[in-house]
């Protein structure tokens, strides 16, 4: 109890005994454990509530997500420039375009909490939270899932591994919540973690403190601009929600989706459904409202400032006063007008990101397999694009650096890796605890449907006979094989780079940019 009480007494200025008493790198403070475990079973309830009221004592200033503990944090990320005229010009000539009053706050809300649309509510309050009379920003996700027991504790470890995050809880006087947990007296939810910048599929890396809603109509009814955070999976069903939200509005929202997912439509002739449009066809807003934002973006490394980049795509009314918006020091953000090569190339990366982890685990990390494999299936992406658009944009940038690090870090990939080494099985489904949903799964059987429909046949070169257009990607049919149908096991992947049937990489690449393989009618058109 007397640590107890140390820690109570000391909420500024913590004694070293006590945060020498544990390691920053992965243990829990089980001093404060016991003690606390010892002293609650001894206290009446109107005792256990002083303990946390002697936690928020002396503590209650920085409490508001939108007072000085945010600007504090924004510092601490580095990601609020020492000019802050430059921000907030920034901020003033998107709100500017948008016919924004001075007493009428620009409203951004980030629709679905995965790890890419936290991130992203995350840094815009670090870059712009300080700005509360000009912006307000907001997430919203689904109230009610609860936390498990074992998550819990891995996030009281988290927690107190690092020093800065706990100051903050026990200043915001959310830190006995997640004792209690840990303890097991309490269960911990979602929503309410994220409040205090943990994402669930992202424990590891704590985000700053967010405005967390749980209503979806309180979220978007009056917001100006929306960030899609969810799967491809969930997009239309959420925003045929909040259609019913947005009937009476007169202005009209932008809307910038981060989802890499795609989904196809069999009847009444085969396409294609990106995002954006799932998004367009639920609401009625123009395609000019609506873009996509991609790139090399590991969510986690984006937050902890490694530096990276991005397109925003989209017309170009709103894709370059955005991407200067969006704009950081370490996350460059460019504007780009093809939408669709971009979108689709979102969702091809995941479906050939499950392979690349596949030969990764089934070779020990050849560096030699990967990149055969990098080359075949890069040339099988290509091949797609030329397919869904006339003029492609080329792969290259950050569009081919999206690729690249999806096939070596990115969810699918670990998902492909586990896959093939035992770990996780298909039975186990496509959302996956502590990751999320794992969108190539979906992703495959869409491309695979959409190009093995027959009547789509393209004259094969060598052959000299129409095939359908899957014939001309075997890494994609072997996948479809492993995931889908489920015919062949995951070493499969291997055959299919081994086969010595298999073309030059170049030769595809060069079929599709000299044919005119263009064919509108795989996007709805």
């Amino acid at each position: 109890m007397l640590n107890v009480l140390h820690l109570l007494q000391n909420t500024y200025s913590p004694p070293p005994l006590y945060f020498s008493s544990f390691s920053y790198r992965n243990h829990t403070p089980s001093f404060l454990i016991e003690d606390l475990t010892r002293y609650k079973s001894t206290q009446t309830p109107i005792q256990k509530n002083q303990i946390h009221r002697g936690l928020c004592k002396k503590t209650m200033v920085g409490a508001e997500i939108d007072g000085s503990a945010s600007t504090n944090n924004a510092y601490a990320n580095g990601l609020v420039q020492i000019n802050n005229g430059s921000l907030e010009e920034k901020l003033d000539e998107l709100r500017n375009l948008l016919g924004k009053t001075d007493d009428d706050p620009l409203r951004i809300v980030s629709v679905g909490a995965g790890a890419w649309g936290s991130v992203f509510a995350a840094m815009l309050q670090d870059g712009y939270g300080h700005l509360r009379d000009k912006v307000q920003i907001r997430i919203w996700r689904r109230a009610g899932r609860s936390v498990d027991r074992a998550t819990s504790q891995h996030l009281f470890d988290v927690i107190n591994s690092r020093e800065d995050v706990l100051r903050r809880l026990i200043r915001r006087c959310a830190y006995l919540k997640y004792v209690e947990a840990r303890l097991g007296d309490r269960v911990l939810y979602a929503d309410e973690i994220l409040k205090d910048g943990f994402c669930l599929n992202m424990i590891d890396t704590p985000l700053s403190p967010l405005k967390v809603v749980t209503n979806l109509q309180e979220a978007v009814w009056d917001a100006d601009i929306v960030i899609n955070g969810l799967p491809s999976t969930e997009t239309h069903q959420v925003f045929q929600e909040i259609s019913k939200y947005w009937k009476e509005r007169i202005t009209v929202p932008i809307i910038i989706s981060l989802s890499k997912g795609i989904e196809a439509e069999l009847e009444p002739e085969p396409h294609i459904i990106t995002p954006t449009q799932m998004i367009s066809r639920s609401t009625g807003i123009s395609m000019e409202n609506i873009l996509y934002l991609g790139g090399p973006n590991i969510a986690s490394e984006i937050y902890n400032k490694e530096y990276a980049n991005a397109r925003i795509c989209g017309s170009e009314k709103w894709r370059k006063p955005l991407a200067k918006f969006l704009r950081q020091p370490h996350f460059i953000v460019w504007d780009n007008g093809d939408l669709v090569t971009h979108e689709v190339m979102g969702g091809l990366k995941n479906v050939y990101a499950i392979g690349a982890g596949m030969v990764a685990s089934l070779t020990n990390e050849s560096a030699t397999s990967k990149s055969v494999y990098f080359a075949h299936c890069t040339s099988e992406m290509i091949f797609i694009t030329h397919l869904l658009a006339k003029n492609p944009e080329k792969l290259a940038g950050p569009l081919l650096a999206d690729t690249y690090v999806t096939l070596l870090k990115g969810r699918n990939a670990w998902y492909g890796q586990k896959l093939a080494n035992g770990e996780l099985t298909l039975d186990m489904g496509d959302s996956i605890k502590g990751k999320g949903m794992i969108q190539g799964i979906s992703a495959v059987k869409a491309f695979y449907e959409l190009l093995s429909q027959s009547h789509l046949s393209i004259l094969h070169p060598e052959e000299k006979k129409p095939v359908a257009p899957v014939e001309l990607c075997p890494i994609l049919k072997t996948l479809h094989k492993i995931l889908i149908s489920r015919e062949v096991p995951t070493q499969a992947i291997l055959q299919a780079l081994r086969d010595e049937t298999m073309n030059d990489p170049r030769d595809r690449i060069e079929m599709a940019q000299t044919h005119a393989f263009y064919m509108p009618s795989l996007l709805g058109q």
